[in-house]
């Protein structure tokens, strides 16, 4: 009788969890990252996993913004120079590629196996760091999200690793 009253009690308190989770707002959270001095924002659903830059090889006939190929734990990515890719900067040259610049990954959910270079992590954000800055009515590419500002006044914009994987340019790696 006792188990039967304990195994009640615990569904109870199950449900109860359930349903909280069910209403909670979810809070938002990026990984921040920096590409030419540009503050990035990075949705973590999106993000893969963070790589040192190892081995690129090179593929002929590819726009300068293409690095190559790396093997991501077993994996064949494509490597894209992510600040070259925005127009922040020339693209650079693989040799160029520096201890400090990491691989970020695409999840792999999106299917996109591709990897782009940035300058530098800047570790994690959430909606409780950020303030939405209102849009100045600038034309902006479709991955191009929100932008914010955080308590410094350093704006962050973010960026849809989803649309980005789906636009035309990007895909276009033919020179």
């Amino acid at each position: 009788m006792a188990n039967r009253e304990a195994l009640r009690e615990l569904q109870g308190r199950l449900a109860q969890r359930l349903q909280l989770a069910r209403t909670e707002a979810r809070v938002k959270s990026w990984l921040a990252i920096e590409c030419a001095g540009l503050g990035l924002l990075v949705p973590l659903p999106t993000a893969g996993e963070i790589f040192p830059v190892g081995t690129l090889v090179a593929v002929p006939h590819t726009q300068p913004w293409f690095l190559g190929v790396a093997n991501l734990r077993g994996g064949l990515h494509g490597v894209v120079d992510l600040a070259a890719f925005l127009g922040l900067r020339v693209p650079m040259l693989r040799d160029a590629v520096r201890d400090q610049h990491r691989l970020l990954a695409f999840n792999a959910q999106l299917g996109a196996h591709c990897a782009v270079v940035v300058d530098r992590l800047a570790g994690l954000r959430n909606a409780d760091q950020l303030q939405p800055v209102p849009d100045d009515g600038q034309p902006r590419p479709a991955f191009a999200g929100a932008v914010f500002s955080d308590a410094e006044g350093r704006r962050w914009q973010e960026i849809d690793l989803v649309a980005l994987a789906r636009n035309d340019q990007f895909l276009a790696i033919a020179a």
